[in-house]
């Protein structure tokens, strides 16, 4: 199955601080990312227009896509319509982000995500924010279960974000009662199977990632990929800079808060007995995030 943002421009609106390692088996890798700098500015109007095109593949199936892939105005509206009104939505920018990371960096396809699934722009899908596979090396697979937390505050987004896969891993929600779940996931995306392959050995290779059988010559693995988006703050001294000043100033600052977040990580991996499986954490600051979020997900709607 091929990417479906196979030649986005989505990842040339970053710059990829640094990608660590942060255990010591190399399991779990922590991918910080920058928005490009316009003018001691980050430049959101270059991501809103390299997120256009994705929009389409991260809300809509395969078959949606082929049936109208001869009418893009139709296509362009039915992703749109997917979305929750702008002014209340608090979470489907991070969705969409981290779907088009774990495509364009990680190059692990989409199987199913959340919002392909809703049935009106006002009806939530439980479970995991989106499902991708990855081949690994050694030809064994992983399913990737997406979640994601934009805060003003990166621990908050960390600590959410870790309960909430937890949450999901033992089918529990905040009030303990059982709900949905890897197990429910999993159910989901074979029964919506159809929506996303068009030919017999692609629903049989996809079957295969969810469901073990005699023939099958390889092992899955569940894994997760996590988005985190956090506010850091700029004074006005600051915008005041020379540009290139401005931009190592910022880095600088992004990079160090981030990386004192790394114990935080480990232990919450820890805490909520999640050592088995592997982390693609993909983070990166916005600036006034409260209205950031929301005027590009209103330009990328509307």
């Amino acid at each position: 199955m091929e990417i479906s943002l196979q030649g986005s421009d989505f990842i040339n609106s970053f710059d990829l601080l640094w990608s660590k390692d942060i255990d010591k088996y190399c399991k779990n890798k922590l991918n910080l990312f920058i928005l490009k700098i316009n003018s001691n500015e980050f430049d959101y109007d270059l991501l809103i227009e390299t997120l256009l095109d994705p929009v389409i593949d991260f809300s809509l199936s395969r078959q949606v896509k082929e049936k109208y892939k001869n009418k893009p105005a139709t296509l362009s509206k039915k992703a749109r319509e997917k979305f929750i009104d702008y002014t209340f939505n608090n979470g489907e920018l991070g969705e969409l982000l981290l779907f088009c990371f774990l495509e364009t960096h990680l190059k692990a396809p989409k199987i199913l995500t959340k919002l392909e699934l809703k049935t009106s722009t006002n009806h939530y899908v439980n479970g995991s924010d989106g499902v991708h596979f990855l081949r690994l090396p050694n030809g064994n697979y992983q399913l990737i279960f997406g979640e994601s937390k934009t805060y003003k505050d990166i621990n908050q987004a960390i600590k959410d974000a870790f309960k909430s896969i937890y949450n999901f891993k033992n089918e529990v929600n905040d009030t303990g009662n059982k709900k949905s779940g890897i197990q429910y996931e999993k159910s989901l995306i074979s029964d919506n199977l159809f929506k996303e392959a068009f030919s017999e050995e692609e629903m049989v290779f996809l079957d295969s990632l969810i469901y073990p059988s005699k023939s099958r010559t390889f092992d899955v693995d569940d894994a997760f990929g996590i988005f985190i988006g956090f506010q850091v703050d700029v004074s006005n001294e600051e915008k005041e800079m020379p540009t290139e000043e401005f931009r190592k100033i910022i880095k600088s600052r992004v990079a160090n808060e981030v990386n004192n977040c790394i114990t935080n990580i480990r232990q919450k991996i820890i805490e909520h007995k999640l050592q088995g499986h592997n982390f693609y954490i993909y983070v990166l600051p916005f600036t006034d995030i409260e209205n950031k979020r929301k005027n590009i997900m209103e330009a990328i709607t509307k």
